[in-house]
């Protein structure tokens, strides 16, 4: 009996460290923290100032910014060989805050249009989805503790529940949206304001590395740079649904995004 003992217990030291080989589909759960690198172009505003006549204008000095965020992400991966690997990522949608700078005023209508956005920060919020699509190559043998990986992928991002803050909103409402309304000779009241946020495609580098606990668990980190734009828009309609004002800013989000994740080779 010692005689096989021995010879069993070489064998389970012997066996590899993890499976990422071909075939192999490895689940992923984690953390995944948003750091945006953005910068915006100043507030673009077409407003209906006085009996329909229509005024457009920048606000200089205007910017938009976006929050960092925290969230739980989720991924798979198939691996089509021992080095390449197709991988689905999604998770819990972040919330983020979008923050103003700067004073939104009419050239025309300066006195009675003017509106601060640093005064009611954060001015919105807005839950972001980005499932991705990437490919990456996981160099060394199948069987090494430690694997760097580069990856190259693309996400489609949206935005839902876009809200301004009350105060903000307020502000909107009274300064513009009641005030262009009686300058077309339009009912204040019932004024309201929209806001939205368009979705883009988004290209993703990605670079990390995986350390196998066993065959089958493991650890994950990495680093993603997304070159992700959007534009923020604004309108404000009177209560027959007349849009008084559209505004616009081209925010250029480009997060730099880390992961941690715990790993399981199915």
């Amino acid at each position: 009996m010692r005689s096989l003992l021995l010879p069993l217990a070489l064998c389970s030291i012997a066996l590899p460290a993890a499976a990422q080989t071909a075939g192999s589909v490895v689940l992923q759960a984690g953390w995944l923290h948003v750091q945006t690198l953005d910068s915006s172009t100043p507030l673009h505003t077409n407003a209906l100032l006085v009996l329909g006549r229509e005024s457009s204008f920048d606000s200089p000095g205007t910017s938009a910014s976006i929050g960092n965020a925290d969230t739980l992400v989720l991924a798979s991966s198939y691996f089509v060989t021992d080095h390449l690997a197709i991988k689905f990522e999604g998770g819990i949608p972040p919330t983020f805050d979008l923050y103003g700078k700067g004073v939104v005023r009419s050239p025309l209508l300066g006195q009675l249009i003017n509106v601060d956005l640093g005064a009611h920060n954060p001015i919105a919020s807005s839950r972001q989805w980005s499932p991705a699509l990437l490919f990456q190559y996981y160099f060394r043998h199948p069987e090494a503790t430690w694997r760097p990986y580069l990856g190259l992928g693309v996400t489609y991002t949206w935005f839902t529940n876009v809200e301004l803050s009350k105060g903000f909103y307020d502000d909107l409402n009274n300064e513009f949206g009641k005030t262009l309304a009686v300058t077309n000779l339009k009912s204040p009241n019932g004024t309201h304001v929209d806001a939205r946020s368009s979705p883009d495609w988004a290209p993703i580098v990605n670079a990390g590395l995986s350390y196998a606990f066993n065959r089958n668990w493991g650890l994950s980190a990495s680093v993603s740079y997304v070159d992700l734009k959007t534009t923020s828009t604004i309108n404000i309609f009177a209560a027959d649904g007349t849009r008084l004002s559209h505004s616009t800013t081209d925010i250029d989000i480009d997060p730099l995004v880390t992961a941690v994740v715990l790993s399981y080779v199915w």
